[in-house]
């Protein structure tokens, strides 16, 4: 797509999980990034009534004032059509103006909005996952909603890939970090391999006799890392108190477990966090790594531009990224250790190397004018 300004009607989730600081830069490198380069960007996400509404609104408003958004964003209600942010009548004549629409995992549903918008762009940030929904399990994933696809599994698609493109073609892309606010970190606070996450996200799938697991089925090989390694982990899991025997198991093998809803509760705190830390062990669902479906992380992405290194789980990412100074792959309890020792035999050269490899692969203007010239 080209065009010097376009208008582009961007939607995600950024009020549904509220004190959830890292989702929300994950919509957030895509909104201020497009505004930075100069494009008109509104951003609408749909939300219902619920118990969590009134928290969902907070922290709505607290994000978007603090990054200057207000005039810019809209929660809607799907039943009723009422608006937080900017009027209805505003985001439907935005939305009839629009070049583009670019609708993250699909949130919007609304049709009045969707059918107002020529270009309609699914992007795909949970790969293999969302294929298998759609295609094994027979999910309605909105697809039929878009014409144009877009996902961050860069191997979707490719040989060596087993996930199902659901006839769709495709358009693989990095995830945008706006570079500007992520600088070069300072002192560390956490002397540790640290990560925020989820040790379950959502149920796993069976197809085709492979098994396509969460972040705790991933783990559980590598239980004995912090010996094998002799370095500290500390992860930020949100990990339900009824995992008695994962718990055990983690604290027994040295695992130090912080609580996400304290050192990542808003972009700012996660942001801190992630700075803080001597380096990432950036651990995958196990269902990336049986697809190879190329997910690399946009908490990693942060961790880099931080120039704090990244030790990862090969998703097949290192067929396309490059690996050994800054970003690190491992698939084995034994690669996971020796990628420990690599950081610490010069850790230095692999901080600087991890800000170059942000810089050259990830700053959001070049992935993102990349992104629209596919488009």
């Amino acid at each position: 797509m080209s065009g010097d300004t376009l208008r582009i009607l961007l939607s995600g989730m950024l009020a549904s999980t509220p004190g959830q600081g890292g989702a929300s830069w994950a919509v957030l490198q895509y909104l201020l990034g497009l505004r930075r380069l100069g494009h008109e960007v509104m951003f609408v996400e749909p939300l219902a009534e619920g118990p969590g509404r009134a928290r969902s609104i907070a922290y709505f408003t607290a994000v978007t004032d603090r990054f200057g958004l207000a005039g810019a964003t809209a929660l809607l209600d799907p039943g009723t059509g009422a608006t937080v942010g900017i009027r209805r009548a505003q985001l439907d004549a935005f939305a009839r103006g629009a070049d583009l629409l670019l609708n993250i995992s699909g949130t919007l549903v609304d049709q009045e909005l969707l059918g107002a918008v020529p270009v309609r762009t699914f992007v795909d940030l949970d790969p293999a996952f969302t294929q298998l929904w759609c295609e094994a399990e027979g999910i309605d994933m909105g697809l039929d909603r878009h014409n144009r696809f877009v996902t961050i599994g860069g191997r979707i698609g490719s040989d060596g890939c087993n996930v199902p493109t659901c006839g769709r073609d495709w358009i693989t892309t990095l995830q945008p970090v706006l570079l500007a606010s992520w600088p070069v970190a300072g002192a560390i606070e956490h002397d540790a391999l640290t990560t925020v996450g989820h040790w379950r996200a959502y149920g796993s799938i069976e197809h085709e006799g492979v098994h396509y697991g969460q972040k705790a089925h991933a783990l559980r090989p590598l239980l004995a890392l912090p010996r094998e390694s002799g370095a500290r982990f500390e992860l930020a899991l949100g990990i339900h108190p009824d995992e008695e025997q994962d718990l055990l198991a983690l604290g027994v093998h040295g695992w130090e477990l912080l609580d996400p809803a304290k050192v990542a509760h808003s972009p700012d705190a996660y942001a801190d966090f992630v700075r803080g830390s001597w380096a990432e062990f950036a651990l995958a669902k196990s269902g990336y790594a049986a697809s190879s479906c190329g997910w690399f992380s946009d908490r990693s992405i942060c961790y880099l531009a931080s120039g704090r290194p990244v030790l990862a789980l090969d998703t097949g990412f290192s067929a396309d990224l490059p690996t050994g100074d800054g970003l690190l792959a491992f698939s084995t309890l034994e690669e996971a250790a020796a990628g420990v020792d690599a950081l610490r035999s010069d850790y230095e050269r692999h901080r600087r190397a991890a800000r170059e490899l942000a810089e050259d692969r990830f700053d959001s203007d070049r992935v993102l004018s990349r992104l629209l010239s596919c488009l």
